[in-house]
């Protein structure tokens, strides 16, 4: 049962037996999401989910028995703990360089039932990955990376991007299958002002596609998105979706996408260690338990204390103010929504579950490390 409407779904009834500072998840919930995630795609085999939210065997093998079989992910250790839970397909959205095209190489040869795939934006580093891989049995496969307004990665889409698919085609060793899109930087709270820029950004990628659609033959593959333009992609036929927030949500889209029906499942459980002053607590949660790059006021949201103001933050302490200090004691319990859930899995090594408000088993967060299974 997931407790949608119940004010204290996130209650833990045996909260002392769980030390803080913890991340918890709750199961029923993320599995609510992934239902509402295949829904939205309409064709499960639309989604390509990334996991670089969750970083956990266990979340992905929960996908994984709803039918998803596509996978995105950022790491080699990503890639690797994605195979190690049975994904069929996984692409390495990252355009491996140096030792990462040799980590990868060893990757296709120790799971030889998942398909792997990674970017390319440029001649010379695809040039280096057809060179590692022309003495493999498949070639590697390989998506041409598109910036489409986010200037962190990609070339731009159109003649110069048209001329490398068609460069690396002839490269032995590799061999391009289509175009990754992330339009990451679209995240306006209005929808129609998100929807225009989302088709605006999109419109470039589309015509490439076109043009790269061969007659009677297997167009190009494309992937595109993240959790903020999911909803617009998932209405294009030829796209496949990659959110990854979704699995847990968190505060900024709770707040800023409330066109999208995703539940907060994951949380970080603190608790009050000290009073310095009469107004203010010191909680166990510093930069080390949630993520920390945003400002102050947007790191963390305590559902049980929601007008609670940071006030200050180190590496395992948070300062806030309460309007009724009065009414807390040291030891305590708050329950912390973050901001931004990606990062803040990435400080724990595993999660507490909490089922029917009870807390029992533990999720690893196996891709956390950089090297898992090498």
């Amino acid at each position: 049962m997931v407790h949608n409407t119940n004010a204290d779904w996130y209650r833990i009834d045996n909260i002392d037996e769980i030390d803080s500072p913890s991340l918890v998840v709750y199961p029923d919930r993320v599995k609510a999401n992934i239902r509402t995630a295949v829904a939205m795609a309409g064709d499960v085999a639309r989604l390509r989910p990334h996991a670089k939210t969750h970083k956990s065997p266990d979340a992905a093998r929960l996908q994984i028995a709803e039918g998803i079989r596509k996978f995105k992910c950022a790491t080699i250790a990503e890639a690797e703990m994605l195979a190690m839970a049975g994904a069929p397909d996984v692409l390495l959205a990252y355009q491996p360089v140096g030792p990462k095209i040799r980590r990868l190489r060893a990757l296709t040869r120790k799971y030889p039932k998942t398909t792997f795939s990674c970017l390319i934006d440029d001649d010379s580093a695809a040039a280096s990955i057809a060179e590692t891989f022309a003495a493999e049995p498949e070639p590697i496969r390989a998506f041409v990376d598109l910036n489409v307004g986010m200037n962190r990665t990609g070339i731009q889409p159109g003649p110069a991007a048209i001329q490398l698919f068609r460069s690396a085609a002839s490269m032995r060793g590799i061999r391009p299958v289509g175009l990754h899109a992330y339009d990451g930087h679209i995240d306006d709270g209005d929808v129609e002002v998100r929807a225009r820029r989302c088709q605006e950004a999109f419109a470039p990628v589309r015509s490439m596609w076109e043009e790269l659609c061969p007659g009677g033959g297997d167009a190009p593959v494309v992937v595109a998105g993240g959790s903020p333009s999911f909803p617009v992609h998932a209405r294009r036929p030829e796209v496949e979706c990659s959110p990854g927030t979704f699995i847990y949500w968190d505060k900024t889209y709770l707040d800023g996408l409330p066109d999208q029906a995703f539940l907060p499942a994951a949380l970080v459980v603190a608790r009050i260690v000290s009073r310095p002053t009469a107004d203010v607590v010191c909680l166990d949660l510093g930069h080390k338990s949630v993520a920390a790059e945003k400002d102050i006021s947007r790191r963390v949201f305590f559902l049980n204390a929601p007008t609670a103001v940071a006030v200050a933050q180190s590496e395992e302490h948070l300062l806030i103010r309460l309007e009724d200090p009065g009414s807390h004691a040291v030891g305590d319990v708050f329950y912390g929504l973050p901001f931004h859930i990606c990062p803040t899995c990435a400080l724990y090594e595993r999660a507490i579950t909490v089922v029917d408000h009870r807390a029992g088993g533990e999720w690893t967060m196996a891709a956390r490390d950089r090297r898992i299974g090498e």
